[in-house]
């Protein structure tokens, strides 16, 4: 019986435990050598319930309470979870790329969970629990529809991961408006370290392609979804250019127009 890797993350994956999702054990210190591709999805232990409905956005005069900063955080807890599970099932769907990049997909699979973590504590801070509201797997519909590394990086790391940087910094202010500065706090971790990760995208993006340009990365983008649902406003160049993209790049992303994305 074999015990890799692979094996671990498509167990974690698997788990049928909630607790067990925010928590990776350590892995052994090599990947198989012979892996093959394996497209794992993750389970949805109880008490979490996935709706196919976009949620209603909670409205600013809400953030006042307790309960709808709470139910704010659970919405960023679920997108931290997404990401760490994406992480790991790229390992596991593209066993050819550079050991490289696999070892830093690990590396942001840790710190994902670790925001998921700090969002958890935060939603049960605020007299709630992680589970309370239902979840969409949004990330999940979209990701794997184009399987191949550099869309992966495209989408996830330069689009989701970079709209982040402007919407943790949004939050942050939201919450430090609400009287509500731990939680700020947490967003301005995120903001933060959401930086190396969207450099980390950029720079295999660059390695594969011979460049971050604008049209190429826009072309590796899931049907129908625009470029302008992947940032937020104002864009947040200074961020953008510490994590590796280039004025012509965020040029191009300021002015693209805004479109609504299909659910």
């Amino acid at each position: 019986m074999t015990d890799t890797i692979e094996d671990r993350l498509a167990a974690w994956l698997r788990a049928d435990e909630l607790d067990a999702r925010f928590e990776l054990a350590a892995l052994p210190d090599d990947f198989a050598a012979d892996a093959e591709e394996r497209d794992v999805r993750p389970s949805r232990p109880a008490p979490l319930r996935v709706s196919t409905k976009t949620p209603r956005s909670v409205r600013a005069s809400a953030m006042r309470t307790p309960a709808g900063r709470a139910r704010v955080l659970h919405t960023f807890c679920h997108h931290e979870l997404q990401a760490a599970e994406l992480f790991a099932w790229a390992v596991l769907r593209f066993p050819r790329t550079e050991l490289a990049f696999r070892r830093g997909l690990l590396q942001l699979l840790r710190d994902e969970l670790r925001h998921a973590r700090l969002y958890r504590a935060e939603i049960e801070r605020l007299g709630a629990r992680f589970g309370d509201h239902p979840v969409r797997d949004w990330f999940w519909d979209r990701v794997p529809a184009r399987p191949d590394p550099i869309s992966f990086v495209a989408f996830l790391g330069i689009g989701l991961e970079g709209g982040n940087l402007e919407h943790a910094r949004r939050y942050a202010a939201r919450f430090r408006e609400a009287g509500d500065e731990r939680a700020a706090r947490v967003q301005d971790v995120v903001a933060r370290e959401e930086e190396a990760h969207v450099r980390f995208a950029a720079t295999w993006f660059r390695r594969w392609t011979g460049g971050v340009d604008f049209d190429a990365w826009r072309a590796r983008l899931p049907d129908p979804l625009s470029p302008s649902i992947l940032r937020g406003t104002p864009l947040d160049r200074a961020s953008r250019r510490r994590a590796g993209l280039d004025d012509a790049f965020l040029d191009a992303l300021e002015e693209w127009p805004c479109a609504s994305p299909r659910s």
